[in-house]
């Protein structure tokens, strides 16, 4: 008998035919994530999880974990894994496995959308033309954008995807590019020219500040209100990582209060975000909705990596990406 798997989500065809080489599958076809009640009742006799990340099944505890004393493997298609209990499912032999590599530059070019489309105020010009506010008499100077090219960057994160950051700020824009992160990264510098500085220096130097820590205890809210302050005030602040890495609420002041210039947003701390939210009524803010990888050609790339690693725990071998090891 073939082992028994759930997907949280409709998986695409060709990676279903992949995976129905070794699995029994199931899978929720309604609208958002599978109901937590829904989810339980379907774990119990699985030994595989599929699931595309957080915003398609949650968080892996132990009550999801208690329902489902046959898993083995849960497979995120994400390169985060924030929702798993590492721990918990550490203490059952459940192996957890992401999908990192596959979006990196994907992602990449989603950081310099948000800067490019903040700089030169792209979505509030969008609206001004298509709502016949552009005259003969526009005044151009009131519509101003800011350069990209020839300015400062400063990465906070300096991964996979930061180095592709990187390698656009400085060979696409002529950018001097800053960094901080948990370790220096010697090898990024010579290929890239970075530079390596503390997080105070990067911020009261960038003209231009990503945002791509994945999140943890140490980066939970690592930019808040005193981290705002030292912000120039004509800097941009992009956030591509989680919502929680920053203090939503220091953001909105630091914007209300003119204590940086503008943001570029593709998280939030609640998600989807509240349509009462402040950041939403803000002409400087340019919002998308978790978009990161979200191509066609990535997203596909991503649910098949997901599967072969599913796949491979499930026929005895190791898994491409495990986590929490």
């Amino acid at each position: 008998m073939k082992p028994k798997i759930y997907s949280t989500y409709s998986i695409p065809d060709q990676v279903k035919d992949y995976m129905a080489q070794y699995c029994d599958i199931r899978e929720w076809h309604g609208d958002g994530r599978t109901p937590r009640d829904i989810l339980l009742e379907e774990i119990a006799d699985v030994e595989g999880l599929y699931t595309g990340g957080s915003s398609m099944v949650g968080r892996i505890d132990e009550e999801l974990l208690n329902h489902a004393p046959h898993l083995k493997v849960i497979s995120n298609v994400s390169v985060g894994y924030n929702n798993f209990d590492v721990d918990a499912m550490t203490k059952r032999n459940v192996i957890g496995t992401n999908t990192p590599y596959v979006l990196d530059e994907t992602v990449a070019d989603l950081a310099f959308a948000l800067i490019l489309s903040t700089a030169r105020r792209i979505t509030e010009l969008d609206r001004f033309v298509k709502e016949g506010s552009w005259k003969p008499t526009t005044n151009y100077r009131e519509i101003y954008g800011k350069d990209v090219h020839s300015t400062t960057l400063g990465i906070i994160g300096m991964g996979r995807i930061g180095e592709a950051i990187a390698r656009r700020a400085k060979f696409g824009f002529n950018m001097d590019v800053l960094y901080f992160n948990r370790n220096r990264k010697p090898e990024a510098e010579e290929k890239y020219g970075t530079e390596y500085c503390d997080l105070t220096s990067l911020l009261t130097r960038a003209d231009y500040i990503v945002l791509m820590t994945p999140l943890t205890s140490e980066t939970f809210q690592i930019i808040g209100k005193e981290e705002f302050k030292l912000m120039k005030k004509s800097a941009v602040f992009i956030n591509i990582s989680r919502g929680q890495t920053v203090d939503e609420q220091a953001l909105i002041h630091a914007l209300q209060n003119g204590e940086i210039h503008g943001a570029g947003l593709d998280v939030f701390e609640k998600e989807p975000v509240d349509p009462t939210n402040p950041l939403l009524q803000m002409s400087n803010v340019v919002t998308v909705p978790h978009i990161g990888s979200a191509t066609a050609r990535t997203e596909a790339a991503m649910a098949m990596r997901a599967a072969e690693n599913l796949v491979a725990v499930l026929t005895g071998k190791e898994p491409i990406d495990p986590v929490g090891k």
